[in-house]
């Protein structure tokens, strides 16, 4: 009689393991895809901001990437998004230009943006390089993450805002 209820035992503790691993890969999943929508967004705004960019300094060759940037297909993503950035880092922007600060802004958004995407693809690859995982088949309904690699662009810093005046400081109070 104790064999049954320890077999009970232990089908219940695998069925909850099984149903913690099966929503750790559909999180992950998930995380990645959220990850890779908000990497998109990101690079469509700094494409603007070079097309606007491109407008400002009437340079051609950047407003063209820009735009082949913006209308890229999926495929072409990835080459498009490097010629940008070659183009980018071709020009000299000025950090006082409201257009130029927003796509250095954008920019840099897009280089952190990239990074969490690397890390959930890469997680979400590990997830779904376990054994188990990959026996019951649970990340069907995903498909596999793939990186997107591009070249990190550099920008200019952008300058520090300026201390504001000794009339305006809070006074420091003894505790």
């Amino acid at each position: 009689m104790w064999w049954v209820l320890g077999v009970v035992v232990l089908a219940a503790i695998f069925s909850a393991y099984l149903g913690w691993t099966a929503q750790r890969v559909e999180r992950v999943h998930a995380r990645a895809q959220s990850a890779e929508r908000a990497l998109d967004s990101h690079l469509l705004r700094r494409a603007a901001a070079a097309a606007v960019v491109a407008e400002h300094l009437e340079s051609v060759e950047l407003y063209a990437a820009a735009r082949l940037a913006l209308d890229a297909e999926p495929d072409e993503r990835e080459s498009a998004e490097n010629d940008l950035t070659r183009q980018l880092q071709g020009v000299e922007l000025d950090p006082v230009d409201p257009a130029a600060r927003a796509l250095i802004v954008s920019s840099r958004r897009v280089v952190l943006a990239r990074q969490v995407h690397t890390d959930l693809v890469r997680d979400a690859l590990t997830a779904r390089q376990r054994k188990l995982v990959r026996v019951l088949r649970l990340p069907g309904r995903y498909p596999r993450p793939r990186y997107f690699d591009i070249v990190e662009p550099v920008m200019p810093p952008l300058p520090s805002p300026a201390p504001a005046p000794a009339s305006e400081a809070m006074p420091v109070q003894a505790v």
